[in-house]
């Protein structure tokens, strides 16, 4: 018994021992070498660069190496794959996903709840390939701790960018609808306001609570449960407000926004970015373009709806299942106008409202709109990198960066769909999919 023992424990020993012989020198950095068949590191020039490492040590790139490189550390075979930088999500709503008891829900859940549920959504959406997403509107604190919890590594998910809870006009798509007078109070988030200086309080108070970028209803909205159309629902003096407010504090300001009139009356205020812009007419066009304002035109939300409005048995009520028969077909032709005329797109799914972790649905949508698929990568990374103002944490892969990568099968500037079948992510330098 004792030579068993004795034999085992040498046993331990030498594989502890040659354990350490294959490890850096002691205080030496460790490296991971992912090796790339094929590369684009920079989506703005669409070169491809084929057999290279991406050298990566502390989660960031240190160096874009020729040929396929190794040495002390980790080694990742990607030889036979297409690898391009972490994909972005700039319209995504975390918490939640779109179901026939939503409405229920909104009484049920806690607030812990969301941030749970949030957590199970952040991990399908990372392991779709999106290694960031801006996050437009949620109960701040749930959607807040998710954001510290991942940043911490105690939750897999994207870097999320949050603009906490929605600045929406009493009565408007953003406020509470169809519950009891009482409910309604108890609903209703810190971002409902009337009157600019009530809109001035609430901007300082999501930007207080840790809100990276403030997001509005400039217009009336498909998914809320009244029949109060889709145009502008803020005043002048209001939009002004908001914008003059968030930006003397740092913080960009993006428009959900349908109607034309609410387009045209959010750029005129001074905003930085319109999302979805279903009725975006020539006037709102040349306002966006004259501005440099971004359009995220989140083709899947409209798809979304409209499919769901037109099945018999839809969960939708009668104001929502109205709007989205009109809404949803118009959007595609909508992206295209803009693109044609030069208005500049950055990546957007609306996320929750279809489902978490089929984000990469949109760039099929967005050829369909007249983009070609490098078009349609460059607006879910360098696009929406500079739309966020995080160029230098995403959207590329150079020395310095994050090492947020994905790699697949098959070439995405030939075909977009393969984006839908991402077979490798890494965040941070941390390798996620496969597990």
């Amino acid at each position: 018994m004792q030579r068993l023992v004795f034999a085992a424990v040498m046993a331990v020993c030498a594989a502890v021992s040659g354990l350490a012989q294959a490890q850096p020198t002691p205080g030496a950095p460790l490296r991971t070498y992912v090796q790339a068949g094929r590369l684009l590191a920079d989506p703005t020039t669409g070169q491809v660069l084929e057999n290279r490492t991406v050298v990566i040590e502390n989660g960031r790139v240190v160096e874009i190496a020729d040929g396929f490189v190794d040495g002390p550390g980790q080694v990742v075979d990607l030889r036979d794959r297409f690898v391009l930088p972490g994909l972005i999500d700039s319209h995504v709503h975390i918490l939640g996903q779109s179901n026939p008891n939503q409405r229920l829900e909104a009484v049920t859940l806690t607030t812990s709840d969301q941030a749970m549920r949030g957590a199970l959504y952040a991990r399908r959406t990372l392991m779709a390939g999106f290694t960031t997403v801006a996050n437009l509107g949620a109960t701040p604190e749930a959607i807040f701790a998710l954001r510290r919890g991942i940043a911490e590594g105690a939750v897999p998910g994207p870097r999320i960018i949050a603009s906490g809870a929605t600045i929406t006009p009493h009565g408007g798509h953003g406020d509470t609808h169809g519950y009891r007078p009482e409910f309604t109070e108890t609903l209703r988030s810190s971002g409902v306001c009337s009157g600019a200086d009530d809109c001035r309080r609430a901007v300082r108070e999501q930007v207080r609570g840790g809100a990276d970028l403030i997001k509005i209803t400039a217009t009336g909205g498909v998914l809320s449960n009244t029949a109060a159309g889709l145009g502008q629902q803020f005043t002048a003096e209001e939009l002004a407000a908001i914008v003059e407010t968030a930006h003397a504090m740092g913080r960009r300001v993006t428009a959900h926004a349908h109607g034309a009139d609410g387009i045209v009356g959010f750029a005129q205020a001074g905003g930085d970015s319109i999302e979805h812009g279903t009725y975006l007419d020539d006037q709102g066009i040349a306002l966006m373009r004259r501005r440099n304002m971004w359009l995220v035109p989140t083709l899947m939300a409209g798809d979304f709806v409209a499919r769901e409005a037109a099945r018999p048995e839809t969960y939708f009520t009668p104001p929502q299942r109205a709007k989205a028969l009109e809404v949803g077909p118009r959007m595609i032709d909508m992206a295209r106008r803009a693109h044609q005329a030069g208005v500049r797109i950055a990546f957007g799914t609306d996320s929750g409202v279809s489902a978490h972790g089929d984000n990469a649905q949109e760039f099929a949508l967005l050829v369909q709109a007249g983009l070609t698929p490098l078009e349609a990568i460059q607006t879910a990374t360098v696009n929406a990198a500079e739309h966020l103002g995080i160029e230098s944490e995403a959207g590329a892969l150079r020395p310095g960066m994050p090492a947020d990568l994905i790699a697949v099968e098959g070439d995405p500037l030939r075909d977009v769909t393969v984006l839908e079948r991402v077979g490798f992510v890494m965040r941070n330098g941390v390798a996620y999919r496969p597990e």
